[in-house]
């Protein structure tokens, strides 16, 4: 597993120590750059100009010296909704094809993790709003951060393609949508949807929309989800 910077540039690594020969030999290691103007297509470079959740299996990368790969690769962004690197998991041997779908979702699980608590350590004193999940971009969480005034100070990615956001926009002000009756509906569609994923279990639905199980109990307080329910 690897975490790369913007430029396709692993910053770190998780790996099996017997396999770390061939890895280093194969250039996934720190420092490495995987670039798409560099490698041709591969997982994380490809990852990064396309800004999507891929994998590149084999055969499919452009150089014939990485064919030996398989790499599943999510975009991570920034809390402005920028690209700001990538993640990673490469494997060198063969077969893995049937396990494309579940890869995928794992690394996407964690891509969406990572977003979010880079945006809620990024407004530290505001109310995390979250937004209907309309899978059109899996690797971003669909988030508001507002502050006391009921503004919306800051927006993730897929926060951003769904209420068409920019930065000029928020510059601007633009008042919390969470006050309407139809917006509190999306948010409590959202968390039931993630409880109902996770089996009532608190901790794996707050997982699931990038919260603490903490601020996911104050929502189900907020939004009456929690009378006469019973979650663990």
């Amino acid at each position: 597993m690897l975490l790369t910077n913007a430029d396709g540039v692993p910053v770190d690594r998780r790996g099996v120590s017997a396999d770390d020969p061939v890895f280093r030999r194969w250039g996934l290691w720190n420092g490495a750059v995987w670039s798409e103007a560099r490698e041709g297509t591969n997982g994380i470079g490809t990852c990064l100009a396309e800004q999507r959740v891929l994998t590149i299996h084999r055969d499919q990368h452009f150089h014939t010296r990485n064919i030996g790969l398989s790499c599943t690769v999510a975009p991570l962004f920034d809390p402005n909704g920028r690209i700001a690197g990538a993640l990673d998991v490469s494997s060198c041997r063969p077969g893995l094809d049937g396990l494309t779908g579940l890869v995928e979702r794992a690394v996407t699980d964690a891509a969406r993790r990572i977003e979010a608590r880079a945006f809620r350590e990024a407004f530290p004193g505001a109310r995390i709003v979250l937004l209907p999940d309309t899978a059109a971009d899996r690797a971003s969480v669909p988030m508001l951060a507002v502050d006391a005034d009921d503004v919306v100070i800051g927006a993730t990615r897929a926060a951003r393609l769904a209420l068409k956001l920019t930065d000029e926009t928020l510059k601007r002000g633009l008042p919390s949508p969470d006050r309407s009756a139809d917006l509190d509906e999306a948010e409590r569609a959202a968390v039931r949807r993630a409880l109902t994923q996770a089996g009532g279990n608190v901790s794996a639905a707050a997982g699931l929309l990038g919260l603490s199980r903490a601020t996911l109990n104050r929502k189900l307080k907020r939004l009456d989800l929690a009378r006469g329910r019973e979650f663990h």
